[in-house]
């Protein structure tokens, strides 16, 4: 086992979660990234990851502890199955930049986007109503 969490900070207006394990390393983890690696068998499926798109915007809802080895990220679309160990904060901390170039590739491979489907901030007219 690898070193523990000792601190947890959300930072929901940036959405990045903020990890500081024992062994002194911090990193600063994007909620997009937490997503889609996220270790739940949704993601994982059956030995052949499932790509994740249209995350960009997503955040963390909720951080819930799971005995004291990992925690339970509930995002806000939805997703909540994923059990985040302290090993896998750290890996992914660790290595985030490859694996940000493994996502932004097979973003790209797919012809998919990160962007949200529907943008938040857009009003929509219903013409059928008029």
């Amino acid at each position: 086992m690898g070193p523990k969490v000792t601190a947890l900070k959300l930072k929901r207006q940036s959405r990045v979660l903020e990890v500081t394990f024992s062994n002194n390393n911090h990193f600063n983890i994007a909620c997009e990234l937490l997503r889609v690696y996220s270790p739940s068998a949704e993601v994982h499926g059956h030995g052949n990851p499932k790509l994740m798109t249209n995350k960009r915007m997503v955040n963390i809802d909720k951080i819930t502890p799971v005995g004291n080895y990992a925690v339970k990220l509930h995002f806000d679309d939805g997703h909540d199955s994923g059990i985040f160990s302290w090993d896998v904060l750290h890996e992914l901390g660790r290595n985030q930049a490859t694996h940000w170039e493994d996502y932004l590739a097979r973003i790209k491979a797919a012809k998919a986007s990160r962007e949200p489907l529907i943008p938040l901030n857009v009003q929509f007219h219903d013409a059928s109503k008029d």
